[in-house]
């Protein structure tokens, strides 16, 4: 692949913006590492790995859970260098909606835009009511403390207000604990793998770590169950777009947010390898692991191995980590609701695309990306199903917009512009496998996860990205074909007609 030698300042990264049709407003004060630390953040496999580690434990086992991890991590690394390559022709707040606008035409950004608005609240929603669970099972274990339904409820709010204080501080604050967030994952993964290691208990075989399958869906079918399995990694690898959303705040933006991508991606796919292979070699008892009082399996083999106060101290590591993570996804999908109403797409959108003239942060947008996530848990207080039905919007609702862009520019063909991070001749090999890929794991995350089915037990996922693209139907054929402006001087933002991406 080739980049770019040349350094762009500020006002060439702003120019290539202005040849957008797109007036920068945002302080652009985030450089290379900065960028890669807000998805590194977000994708978080101190939170995905962790949250969904029982999961796993009963959908195939360690074979499918490492195994899934390798193959889905590849996958994942083809889809964001693909769209890597997308973003650096189009380095903007709207990330894949302001793509498919530009590749496509002003429906297929609508569409996109859509999807990936309500999978970002939805990532929060998810990543911020886990974070308040594990809480949960921290406060049982220090002061007995049994959570409930609604105490998690007050948690998860409490979080999200702490989320929303932090980002109103400005773009600096995010990335410096963007920052802090990389080397406490890194950190923390090494911590968790060596004390798990070295403590005086048993651990298991390489061979049952490898090859051990472990089957309590209800379904008989091996090969189905590591189909589902695989959602482990499916889930966990969610979120690199956060590195185009902020692209309007980096430095050298077409190079920086391309590798920003690749490389979290790349670092979590090796990092989550080495946290789940150390977990699972120290299982002590697999059943009992699985059915935790606790309700957090992972929680149960720290006790397990290192004792209470071990464990206490493993807990806060991983919960830690996940406000890192929660609030680099409201820094994220703070930029897509202000690029969206830039756009003209939401309702109210004049208020959400404020921008403050003290931080140059796009307030208004951040209350709203901490409010709508606390309106989607609501539900978990009377089901649980339900409240899945809605955060399960995250994964069906983001990986499609990630495929749309680079099916777009793939459509192009010979038409297609790349930046100064290209691809270059793989981009169409890659494209194709990044395309089908993205197809294939949507379908298999509407795939039933459990049997019997039942109301409790149905995968609401297929039924919730319906009604996501419904709504982004009727939202486009009642306003959207009158109101929805991709920029304020671009027109409607047609493929065919709107100015050429800029090399730097």
């Amino acid at each position: 692949m080739s980049r770019s030698t040349a350094a762009p300042t500020t006002a060439q990264d702003d120019t290539v913006l202005a040849r957008l049709g797109i007036k920068a407003e945002l302080a652009r004060r985030m450089g290379v590492f900065g960028n890669f630390a807000i998805s590194f953040s977000v994708i978080c496999i101190l939170a995905g790995g962790m949250s969904l580690f029982g999961y796993g434990l009963d959908h195939g086992g360690p074979a499918v859970m490492l195994g899934s991890w390798v193959v889905i991590g590849f996958m994942t690394l083809l889809v964001g260098m693909s769209l890597a390559d997308v973003v650096s022709a189009y380095p903007t707040s709207g990330g894949p909606y302001f793509m498919a606008d530009r590749l496509g035409g002003p429906r297929w950004g609508w569409t996109t835009g859509w999807l990936n608005l309500l999978g970002l609240l939805g990532a929060i929603a998810g990543i911020d009511y886990g974070a308040a669970t594990f809480i949960g099972a921290f406060a049982q274990l220090q002061w007995d403390v049994t959570p409930t339904d609604t105490t998690t409820l007050v948690v998860f709010g409490c979080i999200l207000l702490l989320h929303g204080l932090l980002n109103l501080r400005g773009v600096r604050l995010v990335t410096v604990l963007n920052s802090i967030s990389v080397w406490w994952q890194l950190a923390g993964v090494a911590v968790i793998v060596g004390a798990l290691t070295l403590a005086p208990a048993h651990h298991r075989s390489v061979r049952f770590v490898l090859t051990h399958f472990n089957n309590d869906t209800g379904f008989t079918s091996p090969l189905y169950v590591c189909l589902i399995g695989a959602l482990l990694a499916g889930y966990t690898f969610c979120g690199y777009d956060a590195s185009a959303h902020v692209a309007e705040e980096t430095t050298e933006a077409q190079t920086s947010a391309p590798r920003g991508i690749v490389h979290a991606v790349t670092v979590s796919w090796i990092a989550g390898f080495v946290l789940l292979a150390g977990m699972l070699a120290a299982i002590q008892d697999y059943d009992a692991t699985r059915n935790t009082a606790t309700g957090v399996p992972p929680a149960q083999i720290f006790l397990d191995v290192l004792g209470a106060n071990g464990a206490k101290s493993l807990l806060l590591v991983v919960i830690v980590a996940m406000l890192f993570c929660g609030n680099a996804e409201v820094a994220a999908t703070s930029r897509m609701i202000y690029a969206f109403s830039r756009s003209r797409a939401l309702p109210g959108w004049r208020t959400w695309r404020r921008v403050s003239s003290r931080t140059r942060t796009p307030v208004p947008a951040v209350w709203l990306a901490i409010s709508v996530p606390f309106v989607l848990a609501l539900p978990a207080l009377w089901s649980p199903a339900a409240y899945g039905a809605i955060t399960a919007i995250n994964a069906v609702g983001m990986i499609p917009a990630y495929g749309i862009p680079v099916y777009l520019a793939l459509r192009k063909g010979q038409h297609y512009r790349p930046g100064p991070w290209s691809l270059g001749r793989w981009r169409r090999p890659i494209g194709v496998i990044a395309v089908a890929y993205v197809v294939v794991i949507t379908v298999v995350f509407c795939l039933p996860q459990s049997a019997p089915i039942t109301t409790e037990s149905f995968n609401y996922a297929g039924v919730t990205l319906a009604l996501a693209l419904l709504l982004a139907w009727l939202t486009w054929i009642t306003r959207g074909r009158h109101a929805y402006r991709l920029t304020a001087t671009g027109g409607s933002g047609s493929g065919s007609g709107s100015p050429s991406p800029v090399v730097g």
